[in-house]
């Protein structure tokens, strides 16, 4: 029997009662399907865990619904509000110092002194987080280490009976997770590359953002494993030829591609292709693996290459 549900009212305000008794829902956003539980649950948290078989030390995103609800759990100042209304609801997620009042959150924190917030800009994930009234940490609803899910379908073929409910959302817009940004400090530290350009965070700032690498070892904002995203065959990026055999996703111009993420080179088209279109190439491929063409580090691009040296890390 399915778990996939369509998100009307009824079956949203049971998705909202699995997440307060703990339960795990996925659900969508305009990144990527989320696989949401209640941050203020310990043991709701370690059920996600579990469910991705994800390390312990990886920090969650809480996810909110209301500017107002941000002070709960974390310090803010006059950056943080900004920052928030301009690029919220949308891929955009902040690394923020707790304050006092968060000490459930310690695993979802992975117990350091931040967390990580955005809210989403999709309608669903929004009303759930309303109709729940707490705040939902929820990584990339799939296995740790394999690809993104894009669609209700790619939740059930990835994690079944591990997840209590699949609210079922069609596509997503982005297709790749939200851009992070340290703002604990006097200067400003992009963490993970996403769904809104450092260009574009620079210009409202006026001013530079630092870029962080992260330590694998101990990540401070989720998506800083070295390998992550990864398909089950072989994977060679920046591949301009690639040879027989092997299946080749394409970008702009590229010739003889088995799938091309944007024939216009469009970077936003090619983000939210990307996930969808290496599931299909890793089942698909053969001994030879998968090849991906040359992506330009402007922009979008910045996530994408991000992804994919994830992706192809051996």
């Amino acid at each position: 029997m399915s778990n996939i549900f369509n998100p009307d009212k009824t079956n949203l305000q049971q998705a909202a009662e699995i997440i307060k008794n703990g339960g795990l829902v996925a659900f969508p956003t305009e990144t990527v399907y989320g696989l949401g539980a209640n941050a203020t649950i310990p043991l709701a948290v370690a059920a996600i865990f579990k469910a991705k078989d994800r390390p312990t030390f990886n920090p969650l995103i809480s996810h909110i619904a209301e500017l107002d609800t941000l002070e709960d759990f974390v310090e803010t100042d006059s950056r943080a509000i900004a920052l928030a209304k301009h690029f919220w609801p949308g891929p955009f997620t902040m690394v923020l110092r707790r304050n006092n009042k968060s000490a459930a959150m310690d695993l979802a924190c992975a117990g350091l002194p931040t967390a990580s917030v955005r809210m989403p800009n999709h309608p669903i994930a929004l009303e759930l987080i309303r109709l729940s009234g707490v705040p939902i940490v929820a990584p990339s609803a799939n296995r740790s280490q394999t690809i993104s899910p894009t669609t209700a379908q790619h939740v059930a073929e990835s994690l079944g009976a591990r997840v209590d409910m699949i609210l079922d959302g069609g596509q997503c817009s982005v297709g790749v997770e939200s851009t992070i940004l340290d703002i604990t400090g006097k200067q400003p530290v992009l963490l993970r590359a996403g769904g809104i350009a450092l260009e574009d965070i620079e210009a409202f700032l006026q001013g530079k953002v630092l870029i962080s690498h992260g330590e694998p070892d101990r990540p401070s904002s989720p998506g800083q494993m070295l390998k992550h995203y990864a398909p089950k065959h072989r994977f060679c990026i920046n591949v301009t030829e690639p040879e027989n055999g092997v299946f080749y996703i394409g970008f702009g111009k590229s010739k003889n591609a088995n799938l091309n993420l944007s024939p216009s080179a469009n970077l936003q088209e090619a983000a939210a292709n990307l996930f969808a279109f290496m599931r299909i190439a890793d089942q698909q491929a053969g001994e030879k693996g998968i090849a991906m063409a040359p992506i330009p580090e402007t922009g979008l691009g910045l996530a994408i290459n991000d992804r994919i040296r994830r992706a192809s890390y051996r």
